[in-house]
């Protein structure tokens, strides 16, 4: 075939892609109008592992997978958006890491409610005006974000999902770097690239905000200041990147959690979240969380938190590995509940590649 030859051929397979894609969609929201009548939810995070699934298994190349993941990702996105009209709240502002999970997992097309604090994402779930959140829990340099964990004690919401994002690190200014006297960002992410700091700009003076978009902001109106925020923010800010990938652990990951009013079923391959307390007695807690162990229930994770009821009293927030309606996880967990004060399962939700 000649050049012209190929471009009709493009074309071609263009307009059947595109009809294709609306037959889809129409079958989408067919799908959708029956959801409504049985009030079932609109998202179901293990439907959509299982299209995940099967587009990486039938998937012969040479598309990369990562980019057949992206480009279905939006197909859906552009579904939920036509299916209802899809809210939700995220730690903001605009282009904050928190933002870029959200966006990993719901795509571009659904609507986005930016919050100033974690609690605020939590209530906008709770009083529907937003339909899902999505929060920071934990950063594989830093540890656990502690106020995400202390909303889960005080609300009856759910985890339905979960995002692992790879923090890139960027160095961003208006001017050169040698310039530069004051950098802004958020504390936890100096402390993710504090020897680069200490080896690159010992000199300079640290200003921790709230979060790294604000620290865009302040760099561009404040003379010899630089942020330290993803490249996503050059890019809204139009900001020059002064030097990048500069986070101390390659590999360095940030990991979110989805909140909803419920959490679905069963994939096969999934994380149950839950917090405990324990009576106030010797070995207490070895007792609790022997019973993982005679059920061969891998614990993945687990937090201490203090209760804020009563002085030295703490509540533990564990993941296992398993569904809350799997049998041996259901019968550990009403065995958990003989050893607690109180016992909460936050969620069952499908388990994130990181």
């Amino acid at each position: 075939m000649n050049l012209n030859d190929l471009r009709n051929k493009i074309d071609g397979l263009d307009g059947e892609i595109v009809r294709l894609l609306n037959e889809r969609i129409n079958v989408v929201l067919s799908i959708g109008k029956e959801k409504k009548k049985d009030g079932a939810e609109i998202y179901v995070p293990s439907r959509e592992r299982a299209v995940f699934d099967k587009i990486k298994k039938i998937n012969n190349g040479p598309l990369p997978e990562e980019s057949a993941h992206a480009i279905y990702r939006e197909i859906m996105s552009a579904a939920l958006s036509l299916e209802t009209d899809m809210k939700i709240a995220y730690l903001g502002p605009e282009a904050t890491f928190t933002h870029q999970a959200a966006r990993s997992k719901f795509g571009v097309s659904v609507g986005y409610i930016p919050t100033s604090a974690i609690s605020e994402v939590f209530d906008h779930v709770q009083n529907r005006s937003a339909d899902y959140g999505v929060v920071p829990i934990e950063n594989s340099t830093e540890g656990a974000v502690t106020h995400t964990f202390d909303q889960f004690a005080t609300t009856p919401l759910k985890i339905c999902a979960e995002i692992y994002l790879p923090i890139s690190l960027t160095l961003l200014g208006s001017q050169p770097k040698e310039e530069i006297t004051l950098v802004f960002s958020k504390q936890e992410v100096f402390g993710q690239c504090r020897s680069w700091l200490n080896a690159n700009m010992p000199h300079v003076t640290l200003s921790p905000v709230e979060s790294t978009t604000k620290a865009v902001q302040l760099a561009l109106e404040t003379p010899g200041a630089a942020a330290i925020a993803s490249v996503m923010a050059s890019d809204i800010y139009k900001i020059d990147v002064l030097a990048e990938n500069i986070q101390d652990m390659q590999g360095n990951t940030t990991r979110f959690l989805v909140i909803a009013s419920k959490y679905g079923p069963a994939t096969g391959s999934d994380k149950t979240s839950i917090v405990f307390g324990v009576k106030h007695k010797v070995g207490a807690l070895y007792d609790a969380l022997s019973v993982f162990k005679a059920d061969h229930i891998n614990m993945s994770k687990i937090e201490s938190r203090p209760s804020k009821n009563k002085a030295w009293e703490y509540y533990f927030f564990v993941d296992i590995d398993g569904h809350a309606d799997d049998p041996i996880v259901a019968r550990a967990l009403n065995e958990l509940q003989e050893h607690c004060s109180l016992m909460t399962i936050l969620g069952s939700y499908p388990k994130a590649e990181i």
